[in-house]
């Protein structure tokens, strides 16, 4: 059973690429909270209950997101609940453009508050798509090739290894000084930097496809055939550029700060 939580499409292949290897089940984390929401908007501590199969290995693959688990993340595993046949194999897989910090201690310590333990971990390096700051953008066509590269032959190398139930890996780019990343300047961006307000739609360039509400992963744009889409500024918004790296027309700009950057997601250059 593979939990995952993609927004720009890196964590989804990864995710996807295990399942393909190992046959378990694929369980989208951001498909599960919006199905509560639609069923109970008010229930903020529903339960996710789960039975995992006899045999069948237990994996959890998030984006970082600041040196941290995605909010959305945290509050599923939060409410998760997870019945076991037997002594499952556990492991986690992160992706992030650039180091992690404490990402995967922050994640492995909201996992031991439900009663889950993992036995193996890694990170993945892939392209860039944060580019909510003046200094920061996507990566050149290059580095992204290169990444992706480099990415799928470690996961290779990790699939190999969770096939067999290797306990004991621990492959993270925790990178220069993670504490301060993940516990100072993370929860500065989680408290002042996270958020959908910057964000605005040119309604000159906008054709009203929809597509930044259908790929927004939790649920934060409203879309009526024909109009213009708007933020919910629900507080639900991971700042995550989904909807500014799908749009196809470049309508949608976080403020001033991603005045002539680049778009970035999975599947976007796969063909040339």
């Amino acid at each position: 059973m593979i939990f995952y939580f993609s927004c720009t499409g890196n964590t989804r292949w990864a995710a996807h690429k295990i399942a393909e290897a190992t046959g378990d089940t694929l369980i989208d984390i951001a498909a599960e909270l919006r199905k509560a929401d639609e069923e109970d908007a008010t229930d903020k501590e529903r339960t996710f209950s789960y039975t995992l199969p006899t045999d069948e290995s237990l994996a959890f693959c998030f984006p970082v997101h600041g040196w941290r688990p995605p909010l959305a993340v945290r509050n599923f595993i939060r409410r998760l609940r997870i019945s076991k046949t037997t002594d499952n194999y556990c492991y986690a897989v992160c992706t992030a453009g650039d180091t992690v910090g404490e990402a995967m201690d922050i994640f492995e310590a909201d996992l031991a508050a439900v009663g889950i333990k993992t036995d193996s971990c890694i990170s993945l390096l892939m392209p860039e798509s944060y580019v909510g700051l003046p200094f920061m953008d996507v990566d050149k066509a290059e580095a992204e090739r290169r990444k992706k590269t480099e990415a799928d032959r470690r996961l290779q190398d990790f699939i190999a290894d969770i096939k067999c139930h290797k306990a004991g890996i621990r492959d993270i780019t925790v990178g220069r000084w993670p504490r301060i990343n993940s516990r100072l300047i993370g929860e500065a961006f989680t408290k002042w930097i996270i958020g959908d307000r910057p964000f605005r739609v040119d309604a000159k360039k906008c054709i009203k496809c929809g597509k930044c509400a259908a790929v927004c992963p939790v649920g934060d744009i409203s879309f009526v055939k024909g109009c213009t889409p708007q933020w919910k500024r629900n507080g639900k918004c991971l700042s995550c550029f989904a909807c500014y790296h799908h749009c196809p027309t470049r309508a949608i700009e976080y403020g001033g700060r991603t005045k002539g950057k680049g778009q970035y997601y999975y599947e976007k250059n796969e063909k040339r």
